[in-house]
């Protein structure tokens, strides 16, 4: 283990699969179990809110300045990637990074019009509902785009990112990969 480095902060890790557990618990409640899924809803709000101040706050690879990448990089990125000539990055990629900033996003519109949807005026709204459905399967989606992305760059990379994200370590640098 003396090749490895920490990566991903407890907080980081314990964020990130409580999310994965109550967006799956959101999304198995809806329609069955109202109370159950408003709860879920609450705690994802709370989870948004938690990861939004540690981007700002939290340690050097949660924090927002150190992989959030304009739009230009992360195309030359992908661009990159489909040429199979990608770099490795130590925290997040250029395109892990924009999705988490989608789903970050994404999550908080889904949370808001679910809430919205439980007040008084949002009730009688169809079109809250509707579209607190089509964010959540948008979002679905995206999520299949993350792991999809997330198991590529575990191969090209020859890296395990699932089990970074449950220890926090991630192989050292190397001459060619960005810090």
């Amino acid at each position: 283990m003396n090749n490895r480095v920490t990566v991903w902060d407890p907080l980081v890790r314990l964020f990130h699969w409580l999310l994965v557990a109550v967006f799956a618990v959101a999304w198995l409640s809806a329609e069955e179990w109202q109370q159950v899924h408003e709860w879920a809803g609450y705690t994802l709000m709370g989870l948004i809110v938690f990861r939004l101040l540690w981007g700002l706050v939290g340690s050097r690879y949660a924090r927002f300045r150190q992989f959030v990448r304009p739009p230009a990089t992360t195309i030359a990125y992908l661009k990159d990637l489909r040429r199979g000539r990608e770099r490795r990055h130590l925290g997040h990629n250029p395109a892990g990074a924009a999705m988490i900033i989608a789903l970050l996003g994404g999550l908080a519109l889904l949370t808001t019009s679910g809430w919205l949807s439980t007040l008084e005026l949002g009730r009688a709204a169809d079109w809250l509902k509707e579209s607190h459905e089509l964010m959540a399967n948008l979002l679905l989606t995206l999520v299949v785009l993350h792991v999809g992305g997330v198991l590529l760059a575990s191969y090209r990379h020859r890296e395990n990112l699932i089990r970074a994200m449950v220890n926090g370590k991630k192989r050292m640098p190397e001459q060619d990969d960005i810090d």
